[in-house]
């Protein structure tokens, strides 16, 4: 969908009021001596019409707000377009081989007096920028992190654990402590490893 046909989506369910309609119209068969004066009134209201109707478009939230954003995918900065709701959001990006890919995610967040509520829209940035484990189906497992790529398939014990230490020299020599249990899940802290019970 192109640009002007996401823009005449957006905006095609908007309607001004017969009353606003109408204060249009009686302005406009008004005659004034001056014209310069009524052709300032009527390019003010209609202003103020446009500015009203991008406010409702606003308010109603038709598909939440897109930006472009650069997010880290298997390694690779890449350019995304995202739309964050809150607690959820749409991803949109294209990879290096050009095959364009669409995510979806989000969830809530528990407080302190044990209620979720959804997560914020820096929550869901924190989310995207977290490590990220793949297990690839000639049986190599990758671990990514901003631009550092890992394979830690001979890293695993009689277990089923593996232990990565990672540095962030981007992010201010950021220390992560990565447990990942295999096929189970992985944990990361900034402190120390994980225990997997």
């Amino acid at each position: 969908m192109t640009e002007k046909e996401q823009f005449q989506r957006a905006f095609a369910p908007l309607h001004a009021s017969p009353d606003t309609l109408t204060e249009v119209m009686k302005m406009t068969e008004q005659k004034h001596g001056k014209r310069a004066l009524r052709r300032a009134a009527t390019l003010g209201l209609a202003a103020a019409l446009v500015l009203a109707l991008g406010s409702v478009a606003y308010a109603s939230d038709l598909g939440g707000i897109q930006r472009t954003v650069q997010l880290w995918f298997k390694g690779d900065q890449t350019d995304a377009v995202i739309t964050v709701d809150p607690g959820h959001y749409t991803l949109h990006y294209t990879d290096q081989d050009g095959t364009e890919h669409e995510m979806d995610g989000g969830g809530v967040a528990i407080e302190d007096d044990s209620t979720e509520r959804p997560m914020t829209e820096n929550e869901i940035f924190e989310q995207l920028s977290e490590p990220e484990v793949i297990y690839e189906d000639d049986g190599t497992v990758m671990l990514y992190y901003r631009g550092q790529s890992l394979d830690i398939t001979d890293r695993f014990d009689e277990s089923g654990l593996c232990h990565v230490l990672l540095r962030d020299e981007e992010n201010g020599e950021k220390t992560l402590f990565i447990t990942v249990k295999y096929q189970e899940g992985y944990s990361y802290n900034s402190v120390k490893y994980e225990d997997p019970s």
